[in-house]
């Protein structure tokens, strides 16, 4: 089925700005938390959270005789790109990645979406996406290498790399799931049915996925948790910020514009990110800023227009 985008106005454009805000803070906190926790462990405790958080106004869709369970496929493979996947190779990826090779890698989102649903999706590509794609992009690498083109030549791939185009990736075909329209009208017309839905399935792998690592299969960490008020005020972060306001707040605004525009918003993040780490270290934001951000906002201009 393809799907028909409207038109960008001031309030989607508001409410996809929130996501890429609060997953710099995101970048940030898994990277602070690192040696406190494992990644995979920090993304099965953050959807625990939100889980809990939610379960109070939304357990009526958990209910035997919900529509959610005759939609369990569709809702597992949410939950397992959204919940399972997608966070876990974010938070794997800092622990062997550089914060430049993750943005630089992640840039590529826009890419992904338009080719994912040019190939899978019956979308149309046009000329002006390809060219906000691009204007998009170059702003990131303007961001990333701090006006100096040179220093990208220095830029060296790890493991760490190819976790996040795998998770950009997920990413992509996640944000198309949701631009979809099958799911019952108890799920859809509710935003914390909705979310719960996808946890509740997103669970089950993130659970696996933590068991794997703390059995040592994947080789990659030493689990262990250092339990102190920093990795709670962490958790509590990540669980109410970039998972729940966050999610909801991608999942409108992909719904009303499509994940091909969207895709272009996911690009700020590193703009955020640069942002709030200049002022942590307290550094004033530079004219590369500036710029980045300009051709970033002048990509998803481009492409959104009609």
């Amino acid at each position: 089925m393809s799907f028909v985008p409207h038109a960008l106005t001031p309030r989607t454009a508001a409410l996809l700005l929130i996501p890429p805000l609060l997953w710099a803070g995101n970048t940030i906190v898994g990277r602070l938390v690192h040696e406190l926790i494992p990644p995979i462990t920090l993304n099965f405790f953050r959807w625990i959270l939100a889980f809990v958080l939610l379960l109070p106004i939304a357990h009526h869709v958990l209910h035997r005789n919900s529509p959610l369970w005759s939609n369990w496929k569709r809702y597992g493979l949410l939950g397992l790109l959204g919940v399972g996947c997608y966070n876990s190779l974010q938070y794997l990826a800092l622990q062997t990645s550089s914060p430049i090779n993750v943005t630089l890698v992640a840039s590529s989102t826009p890419v992904f979406m338009l080719g994912m649903g040019a190939l899978f999706f019956k979308q149309v590509v046009r000329k002006r996406q390809i060219f906000g794609a691009l204007m998009s992009i170059v702003g990131v690498l303007l961001v990333l290498c701090r006006g100096d083109w040179h220093a990208l030549a220095n830029v060296h791939w790890v493991l760490g790399d190819v976790f996040v185009l795998i998770a950009t990736a997920c990413w992509a075909w996640y944000s198309w799931l949701l631009s979809q329209t099958q799911s019952p009208a108890l799920v859809r017309g509710n935003w914390a049915y909705f979310l719960i839905a996808q946890i509740a399935f997103g669970l089950v792998w993130s659970g696996a996925f933590t068991a794997a690592e703390w059995s040592g299969l994947t080789g990659l960490v030493d689990a262990h948790v250092s339990w102190g008020w920093p990795l709670v005020a962490a958790l509590v972060y990540v669980a109410v910020g970039p998972a729940l306001l966050a999610y909801r707040c991608w999942g409108l605004g992909v719904q009303r514009v499509g994940p091909n525009i969207a895709g272009f918003f996911a690009n700020l993040t590193p703009i955020f990110a640069a942002t709030m780490s200049a002022l942590a270290l307290g550094e004033l934001p530079q004219m590369y800023h500036v710029a980045a951000f300009v051709m970033i906002i002048g990509g998803i201009v481009v492409s959104s227009r009609k």
